[in-house]
C-alpha cells in the first residue's frame, strides 16, 4: 500500500470516529432529557412492551382522567393534590401553581414532572386536554349574537 492510501485510510477511520463519537454523546445527551409519556396504569405496573416501571426521580409525563372527589386545594397556597386514573391504576399527583382553566374533575390532564415514589408524581406543569368540540367563550358567544342577529331580520 502506497503512502498516499495509508493517509486517505487512517483519515476515513479518524472521521468514521469522530462521527460515531458525535453521534453517541447527541443520543446520550437526549436520553437524559427526554420525558416519557405514561399512563396511570403503566406507571404502577410497568409498560406493556417492556415491563419496565419508571424509577423515582425520573422525568415522565403522566395522562389520564381527574378521579372525582379528588381534589384537594390548599386555602392559604396554590398547592393543589388530585388523583389521576385509568383502566389499570391511580395515581397521586401534586402541583403548586395555577391549575388551566380546563381543569375539573372527571377531565382528561397530562402532569409533567417527577416521580417520587410508586404513585406519587410531583408534577412542574398540567395541561388539560379538550375534546374537538371545544370552542372558545368569546367565539361561542359571537356566534350566538350572529345568530340572534339574523333571526331578528
Amino acid at each position: 500500500m502506497n503512502p498516499r492510501r495509508k493517509t486517505r485510510l487512517w483519515l476515513a477511520c479518524g472521521v468514521l470516529a469522530g462521527l460515531g463519537l458525535t453521534v453517541g454523546l447527541v443520543l446520550y445527551a437526549l436520553s437524559s432529557n427526554i420525558d416519557l409519556f405514561y399512563t396511570p396504569g403503566e406507571v404502577i405496573y410497568g409498560k406493556r412492551e417492556n415491563g419496565r416501571k419508571p424509577e423515582p426521580g425520573q422525568r415522565l409525563r403522566v395522562g389520564g382522567m381527574v378521579m372525582p372527589g379528588s381534589v384537594q386545594r390548599d386555602a392559604r397556597t396554590l398547592d393543589v393534590t388530585f388523583k389521576l386514573y385509568d383502566a389499570r391504576g391511580v395515581v397521586a399527583v401534586s402541583y403548586t401553581g395555577i391549575l388551566p382553566a380546563l381543569f375539573r374533575e372527571g377531565q382528561g390532564v397530562v402532569a409533567q414532572g417527577t416521580l417520587q415514589d410508586g404513585t406519587h408524581i410531583r408534577a412542574k406543569e398540567v395541561l388539560a386536554k379538550h375534546d374537538e368540540n371545544y370552542t372558545p367563550p368569546e367565539i361561542k358567544e359571537a356566534m350566538q349574537d350572529n345568530h340572534t342577529e339574523g333571526a331578528r331580520q
